[in-house]
């Protein structure tokens, strides 16, 4: 009587289906070829979102990084830590409000962001790309002046007078000017960077700026091949429901003056209109949820997520 496996197949049985597999491999390979020979030499920058690793660094995120930079591309890595630093003020008794889904940062609040974003975070996304055989470098916007940021401005309608007035958000800024030559020299040392969003003033002030913008600003001044952003949801929606794979920046324009874009969607597309207008070749919204979706963007003809391209 023959052996069989753990699934009740034969010997031959197992064989052949080992074989199937090797196929389908072999398949995925041809296919990713192309676009490996596309991204050869080129960067891709990936915003990482804090939301996206309250359970921790994620293995197939961590693996997808590493297996760019083995196939010839340049990964930097941007990422934000807002959930992280909501529960680090909240343990140590201080006060959170937003503006705008932005948050106002003052004198004992801009310690901890750095703190928790420069690193424990920081660390533990170095960790894990390090831990799945790759090398990379945790740096801030503040390492060699690699965001200068000033001090970022918002307004808001005074319901009484209807006049408007500004609003102080703290030590919140925006970038003013990005030094690409401290990214280019940790690359050619065949590092990954991974950035926390922390600009330097003129001044030496420290700055905390939206991940997203951070990423934006650093593809444009390294004129990426891609900016990937990283989010929960699969892409923009059309108003059925359904995702759009593939958007110009006007049309992306149009579906957020018409509201089909909206509520947190809008600061992500004016990101990737921004980067693409930069020089970026495209920006591509993805859903972080799904394993290995740095790999299908990249490597796969449907690709994944919502792509915005200049025209």
């Amino acid at each position: 009587m023959a052996l069989q496996d753990d699934v009740g197949q034969t010997g031959p049985e197992r064989s052949l289906r080992v074989l199937a597999r090797w196929r389908q491999t072999a398949r995925v390979l041809v296919e990713a070829l192309p676009y490996i020979l596309r991204y050869d030499g080129r960067t891709i920058v990936v915003k990482y979102g804090g939301h996206a690793m309250e359970g921790g660094v994620s293995e197939p995120f961590a693996q997808d990084i590493v297996l760019m930079k083995q196939t010839g591309i340049d990964p930097v890595v941007v990422h934000g830590g807002g959930p992280q630093i909501g529960s680090m003020l909240k343990k140590l008794s201080i006060p959170s409000t937003f503006v705008d889904g932005l948050r106002v940062t003052d004198e004992a609040a801009i310690e901890v962001v750095e703190m928790v974003l420069t690193g424990a975070i920081n660390k533990q996304i170095v960790s894990g790309i390090n831990a799945a055989g790759g090398r990379a470098v945790g740096i801030s916007g503040k390492d060699g002046n690699l965001v200068i940021a000033r001090k970022l401005e918002r307004y808001k309608l005074d319901p009484t007078t209807l006049e408007r007035r500004l609003v102080d958000l703290g030590f919140v800024g925006e970038p003013e000017e990005v030094n690409p030559e401290v990214l280019r020299t940790i690359m050619n040392s065949d590092l990954i960077p991974v950035i926390a969003p922390i600009g330097v003033g003129r001044k030496g002030e420290t700055y905390n700026i939206n991940a997203d913008t951070v990423s934006g600003s650093v593809a444009g001044a390294i004129a990426a091949a891609r900016l990937l952003l990283l989010t929960d949801v699969e892409g923009v929606l059309d108003r059925e429901g359904k995702l759009i794979p593939r958007l110009t920046v006007k049309e992306a324009r149009a579906l957020i003056a018409d509201g089909t874009i909206s509520g947190g969607m809008i600061p992500k597309i004016e990101t990737a209109i921004d980067a693409v207008e930069a020089g970026v070749d495209a920006a591509v919204i993805l859903d972080g949820r799904i394993p290995h979706v740095l790999l299908l963007e990249l490597f796969t003809e449907h690709g994944a997520g919502t792509m915005i391209m200049a025209g």
